[in-house]
């Protein structure tokens, strides 16, 4: 197991789509990005984020608190989404240093696949939501800055170096 570097924006692979895992074995790259995520610290890491452009992240919202639930995710999927939304500020570990605030849906549900090939479907609210999303979005090719306007973007951006 190792640390990989990390992908910082604005490196075009942020901005790209991944493709999905299928049935491919990804053990040992998760074992890698649980260590990354770890040691960053942060609270989950999705593949492009340290160079794959695969369907994948790992996810462990409570170990700063003492207690490690880490969880990976395989061509996951949002099934369904709660009405209520909320705002909160989120960091990045791909846009190191710079907070924004996002709109996100307080409640999923989502269908994924673990590391062993067995398939989940789960509902998730909090901060499990929001990371859940976030993730996502990444394999989506997007970033917390594409949730801005185009001018709050350019603002928040002007000055900033990684």
């Amino acid at each position: 197991m190792s640390v990989l570097p990390l992908v910082i924006y604005p490196d075009p692979r942020l901005a790209q789509p991944c493709v999905p895992v299928g049935g491919e074995d990804l053990r040992a790259l998760i074992a890698d990005m649980f260590d990354t995520m770890y040691a960053a610290p942060g609270r989950g890491l999705a593949g492009p984020q340290v160079g794959v452009m695969k369907r994948v992240f790992v996810m462990d919202c409570t170990w700063k608190e003492g207690t490690r639930t880490p969880m990976a995710f395989l061509d996951p999927e949002i099934t369904a989404s709660g009405e209520m939304h909320e705002h909160m500020d989120e960091g990045c570990l791909s846009i190191p240093g710079l907070m924004v605030s996002v709109e996100r849906p307080a409640q999923i549900t989502v269908r994924w696949s673990d590391e062993h090939g067995h398939v989940h479907e789960s509902s998730f609210d909090g901060f499990e939501a929001r990371c859940i999303q976030h993730e996502i979005d990444h394999l989506e090719g997007r970033v917390t800055l594409d949730h801005l306007p185009e001018l709050a973007r350019a603002e928040i951006l002007e000055g900033y170096a990684p």
